[in-house]
């Protein structure tokens, strides 16, 4: 996290859970997106879902990125009982035509990379084909469908889970939540919540 915050800056970065700053989607996609953000959000209590379509430099890893990004994103529009450790990233590049899911410390034991592999290989066709609009709607429905098995798992077998789980990212919800709510804190502090970050 120390080099991606050289690379692309050490403080916050405000945005929403849609962010759109390739334009993509017209007004009533947008609000269509939202909708699917809200039921997600209804079906996942602990959990927020987020994307950002834009064009990436050809210097930028769009995997790194992405983990920078939900770690330094101050979303406006998520609930603070919501942080960041909880947060699904999908990042579109939308020049390259290539994407990302990034994923926070909670959902370590429920998702994996593989999966995320799996759900974007099946809305690739839609994104190359610049319907961002169906690809998304696939995306939410398939990360949906991996943490209800998930969550139907970890019920009949927690302990399965808590030892996947280890040692629990106590600290990290709370570092997150004063970087979203505007916490300006020392440069010492800055660097011990850049520690635990790593």
């Amino acid at each position: 996290m120390h080099d991606l915050g050289v690379q692309y800056g050490a403080g916050e970065v405000r945005m929403r859970r849609l962010s759109d700053a390739a334009g993509v989607l017209r007004m009533k996609e947008r609000r269509s997106a939202e909708k699917w953000f809200e039921q997600f959000e209804a079906n996942f209590p602990q959990l927020f879902l987020s994307v950002y379509y834009g064009a990436l430099d050809e210097m930028s890893n769009i995997r790194q990125f992405g983990m920078w990004l939900l770690n330094h994103g101050a979303y406006e529009d998520v609930d603070l009982g919501r942080p960041n450790d909880g947060g699904i990233l999908l990042v579109v590049d939308v020049h390259a035509k290539v994407a990302t899911i990034s994923f926070g410390y909670l959902l370590d034991v429920y998702l994996t990379e593989d999966d995320t592999f799996k759900i974007l290989s099946k809305a690739h066709p839609h994104l190359l084909q610049g319907n961002h609009l169906k690809a998304l709607r696939m995306i939410i429905n398939m990360l949906s469908a991996v943490l209800r098995k998930r969550s139907r798992q970890a019920n009949r077998n927690p302990e399965h889970f808590e030892r996947l789980a280890g040692g629990n990212q106590q600290g990290m919800g709370e570092i997150l939540q004063r970087i979203r709510s505007g916490h300006e804190g020392s440069e010492q502090e800055v660097q011990q919540e850049q520690e635990v970050v790593r």
